[in-house]
C-alpha cells in the first residue's frame, strides 16, 4: 500500500505573464534532475483562436532542489518548434518524456494534428538536446512511432524508461472512436514497446492493463518505477463518455509487476485520490513519480487535466516501507 501525502500545488500557468504561447494549462509533468535544481517539463497552450481551436507547446519550469515550491526559472520559449504544414506535429507537442543518454537529453513526445472526421490524431516523435535540455532538435519531420496494423488509431502518452540495459516505452493507443451527443470520443489503452537502442522499437499492440470501470475505460499516463524489488506502474483512468466536470473523470490507478510484462492491477494501492475541495477536487491525473535525495515524489494534475497547473505529493515511507529505485 502506497500512501502519498499531498504537499500542494507547485505551478499554476495563470501566474505566468508575457508569454502568449504559455497562457493556459500545465499538463503531463516530467522531471529531469540537475545538481541544484529540478526541471519539470510540461505541455501548455496559447489561448484558443477565434474558432475555439487550441495549439499546444512544451515548456519547463526549474525548481529549487532544496525547496521544490521555489520556482527558479520558466522556459523563455517552447523547447520544441511546431511541425511544418502537413506534418504529424503541426498543431502541438503533448506530452513529453525525457531521459539522459550520456551528455545528451533524449525526448519522446506526442505530436498532434487536426482532422476532419475526428478532432485530432497523435503520433510519437523523438528529439535530442545538446544544451542540457533547454532546446531540442527533432530527428526528422516524421514520427518515430505511428499507427500500424496493430495500433490503427491515436498513439500518444510516451513514457521512456531503461531497465536492465533495455529501453521501455509505455504509451497510450486508441482502440476506437465513439460517437456521442454530437461529438466523438476516443477509447485508449496502455501498451508497451521495447528497444535495444531507443530508436527502433518492437511492439505487439497488446493492452497490458485490465479494465476496471467498463470495457471502454480510458487509460493514460503510464509511469513505471522499480521499488522494493518490484516494478510499479502509476497511471490514470476514466470513463470514456460524460466525464467532464463530474465524478466520471480521471483517477490515479496502480499496477505491479515482477517482469515488466505481466501486470496485476490494484487501484486500492495507489494511495492518492481527489481532494475534498480546491483545484483537484474533481479529477486527479497524469502521475509522474521520481526519486530525489532518498525520497519518492509524485507530480500530478488536478481538475480539467492540468488547466490549473500541477501539484506535488511525497511518499510516506512509514506506510510504504523502505525501498529504492534501480
Amino acid at each position: 500500500m502506497f500512501n502519498w501525502k499531498k504537499l500542494g500545488r507547485v505551478f499554476n500557468p495563470a501566474d505566468v505573464t508575457g508569454k502568449s504561447w504559455l497562457a493556459e494549462y500545465a499538463q503531463a509533468p516530467d522531471v529531469l534532475i540537475f545538481d541544484t535544481f529540478v526541471r519539470v517539463y510540461f505541455s501548455c497552450r496559447a489561448r484558443p483562436d477565434d474558432n475555439g481551436q487550441y495549439t499546444s507547446y512544451s515548456a519547463y519550469v526549474d525548481l529549487d532542489r532544496k525547496n521544490l515550491f521555489n520556482i527558479l526559472a520558466v522556459a523563455e520559449k517552447p523547447i520544441l518548434p511546431l511541425g511544418e504544414l502537413g506534418t504529424f506535429d503541426q498543431f502541438g507537442t503533448y506530452p513529453v518524456s525525457s531521459i539522459r543518454v550520456g551528455e545528451e537529453v533524449h525526448l519522446y513526445y506526442g505530436g498532434w494534428t487536426r482532422c476532419e472526421s475526428i478532432p485530432f490524431t497523435v503520433s510519437i516523435g523523438k528529439a535530442i538536446s545538446r544544451d542540457n535540455g533547454k532546446t531540442f532538435q527533432k530527428l526528422g519531420q516524421g514520427p518515430l512511432l505511428t499507427s500500424n496494423i496493430h495500433d490503427p488509431y491515436v498513439l500518444s502518452g510516451p513514457k521512456i524508461r531503461r531497465f536492465n540495459d533495455l529501453w521501455y516505452l509505455w504509451y497510450v493507443a486508441g482502440t476506437e472512436w465513439l460517437r456521442h451527443q454530437g461529438r466523438v470520443e476516443a477509447v485508449y489503452k496502455i501498451k508497451m514497446a521495447t528497444s535495444t537502442d531507443g530508436t527502433n522499437w518492437h511492439r505487439s499492440g497488446e493492452a497490458i492493463i485490465e479494465n476496471r470501470l467498463e470495457a471502454n475505460e480510458c487509460q493514460a499516463s503510464p509511469d513505471v518505477i522499480f521499488y522494493n524489488n518490484q516494478y510499479h506502474m502509476f497511471f490514470c483512468y476514466k470513463y470514456c463518455l460524460d466525464f467532464r466536470n463530474n465524478d466520471r473523470g480521471y483517477r490515479i490507478g496502480y499496477a505491479v509487476s515482477d517482469d515488466l510484462v505481466n501486470w496485476r492491477r490494484d487501484d486500492s494501492r495507489a494511495g492518492i485520490d481527489i481532494s475534498a475541495e480546491g483545484w483537484d477536487d474533481q479529477s486527479i491525473a497524469y502521475p509522474h513519480v521520481f526519486e530525489l535525495d532518498g525520497e519518492l515524489y509524485m507530480l500530478y494534475l488536478g481538475n480539467h487535466v492540468g488547466r490549473y497547473g500541477f501539484g506535488l505529493a511525497k511518499l510516506d515511507n512509514q506506510a510504504a516501507g523502505d525501498g529504492s529505485q534501480r
